[in-house]
């Protein structure tokens, strides 16, 4: 008895060993045979994933994700292009034109913006003494020398760009968001810390490609808090 189950043993190991040894392959590439595979590919389509058996059947060429078409412009996006270098933002001064309607929701956003991303260095007047300001010296005050007639392109392409020791912030906030931030900076500039200030005859660009109001068809990036009910999802 103790001899059968010996060799039965030998025999699992031996039959083990085998099976271990046949599921390595040469190709360092290939993930092998899975268990499951349904857990871990949905079957609806995901823009970051393609997979050879998951063809798209509405998009050209079965892909997931298109790429946009070369040296093309999205609609309603050309008052956000910019093509200057990080390191012009005297041109970008004197180019750039503020697409965003100067209207006291859009100042009232840019406000919560600018508190939020801008006020712990800035100040919360813009005179350069916040938290961060006090700490590191060489903060500039909007409302002092050139800084306070700096054009809402220069500002604009500061907050994308960074310039000295301030980082760049473009990936922080949207085009949209960086805008509104301008536009209330230039509020500080005046020393109005007010964001319902807002001339009723300067609604921005005249451009007719500007976008007015938030996008319904592509997701946005509501400013929170400064709805009607700040607890609503208003990204839908």
């Amino acid at each position: 008895m103790n001899n059968f189950f010996r060799t039965g043993a030998k025999a699992s190991l031996i039959l083990f060993s085998s099976v271990l040894l046949a599921s390595c392959g040469k190709d360092d590439q290939d993930p092998g045979s899975e268990y499951a595979p349904d857990m871990y590919y949905p079957v609806s389509y995901e823009p970051l994933k393609q997979l050879a058996d998951n063809k798209n059947a509405i998009n050209p060429g079965g892909l997931n994700m298109r790429v946009p078409a070369e040296h093309t412009i999205a609609r309603g996006k050309l008052g956000f292009y910019t093509h200057i270098s990080k390191d012009s933002a005297e041109i970008a001064g004197r180019e750039l034109v503020n697409p965003v309607a100067r209207t006291t929701q859009n100042l009232e956003e840019g406000k919560v913006l600018y508190l939020r991303f801008c006020s712990p260095c800035h100040g919360e007047t813009g005179q350069g003494d916040g938290l961060v300001g006090a700490k590191f010296k060489g903060v500039p005050n909007y409302t002092q020398g050139r800084y306070a007639t700096l054009p809402v392109g220069h500002i604009y392409h500061v907050i994308v760009n960074g310039r000295g020791r301030m980082m760049p912030h473009g990936t922080q906030v949207n085009p949209q968001e960086r805008w509104k931030i301008s536009m209330y900076v230039q509020q500080l500039q005046k020393g109005i810390t007010d964001a319902s200030g807002a001339e009723t005859a300067d609604t921005g660009s005249t451009s007719t490609d500007a976008p007015q109001g938030a996008s319904t068809t592509e997701n946005t990036n509501p400013v929170t808090g400064t709805t009607a009910d700040p607890t609503k999802d208003t990204r839908n």
